[in-house]
């Protein structure tokens, strides 16, 4: 079983999940959250940086089991686009973060329902 730190880290990134989720909904698609610069793209910014720390500290506390419930590319993803986050913020390409919300939050939500049924 799990701890309950590890635990609690897959609980934060399922709750910033969603927060991205309910900025993307309420914008009305992806392409339009991410083109509001002033709210919706700086908060699904932070919050993909969020999540990608969440991995990481679980990485670096030993929790390596809690992980095997993900695709590793989806963990080393979310770290080199946080990496991009806080280096080039002007230069992010959207279209990358797009994907990421389309594509990969949806795995990685996957893996959260199994970790959190078992």
């Amino acid at each position: 079983m799990y701890s309950e730190r590890a635990l609690e880290r897959i609980r934060v990134i399922n709750k910033k999940i969603g927060f991205i989720e309910n900025i993307v909904r309420n914008s009305g698609s992806i392409i339009n959250a991410l083109e509001d610069e002033e709210n919706s793209r700086a908060s699904i910014l932070m919050h993909l940086t969020s999540i990608a720390e969440q991995f990481d500290k679980l990485l670096h506390t030993g929790e390596l089991e809690i992980l095997s419930n993900f695709e590793k590319q989806d963990i080393k993803g979310s770290y080199e686009l946080r990496n991009f986050i806080a280096h080039d913020y002007e230069g992010i390409d959207l279209y990358i973060v797009e994907n990421v919300i389309e594509g990969r939050l949806p795995v990685i939500k996957q893996g959260i329902k199994k970790i959190l049924n078992t």
